[in-house]
């Protein structure tokens, strides 16, 4: 589990094609990977993948065909976000994000709105029921908060700390984005839906 609080911009510096899939090498920046081990989970760009290989200041994940075929910006060399797995006694600063991406949102606005931006999102038809106005939701690995929703598109307010310390900042219309819806509405539709046996 992850919160959407980015630690650091990495940068994907070097992909290896594998027999099914590709090895990412990616430059963990400001990270730190002293207390990251083998098999553990670093979430890039909001997807979770799993540490096979690392020195001082880089590691290495592995990403199956299926994950770059529902995802993007993990096919090429360019910056991405990063964040370790929470662990149980780490603070929630934004909240609970499982590194599943649940599809990909394409960019519709991003304009500036004095020092801040504000970034319109389409998202696929088939999320849309689970994004509501001043819910959570999770965008290339980044926890924030829906201002308002229409139909598929929602619009959400980048203060400049964000914007500095992401990659958000790149993007503009047209920009292909991964998102993750919250869990909990997930778990609520599973929960209150017909046909589930009691």
């Amino acid at each position: 589990m992850f919160s959407g609080i980015v630690a650091a911009v990495g940068r994907i510096s070097h992909l290896t094609a594998r027999e099914a899939g590709v090895r990412l090498t990616i430059e963990a920046g400001a990270l730190g990977l002293e207390d990251v081990a083998l098999g553990d989970s670093i979430a890039c760009n909001g997807v979770c993948l799993t540490v096979v290989d690392k020195d001082a200041a880089h590691f290495r994940v592995d990403v199956s065909p299926e994950t770059l075929s529902c995802t993007v910006g993990l096919d090429a060399p360019g910056k991405i976000n990063l964040e370790k797995a929470l662990r149980l006694a780490d603070r929630l600063g934004g909240h609970l994000v499982s590194g599943h991406v649940d599809g990909v949102g394409e960019v519709l606005r991003f304009d500036p709105v004095g020092d801040n931006r504000l970034l319109e999102i389409r998202a696929p038809q088939a999320l849309a029921r689970y994004i509501a106005k001043k819910g959570s939701i999770t965008v290339n690995g980044i926890s924030l908060t829906t201002n308002e929703v229409n139909g598929t598109d929602f619009t959400i307010n980048l203060i400049p700390h964000t914007l500095q310390n992401t990659t958000l900042h790149l993007l503009a219309p047209g920009s292909r984005v991964n998102l993750e819806v919250d869990l909990i509405a997930r778990y609520c539709e599973r929960l209150l839906s017909e046909g589930v046996a009691r």
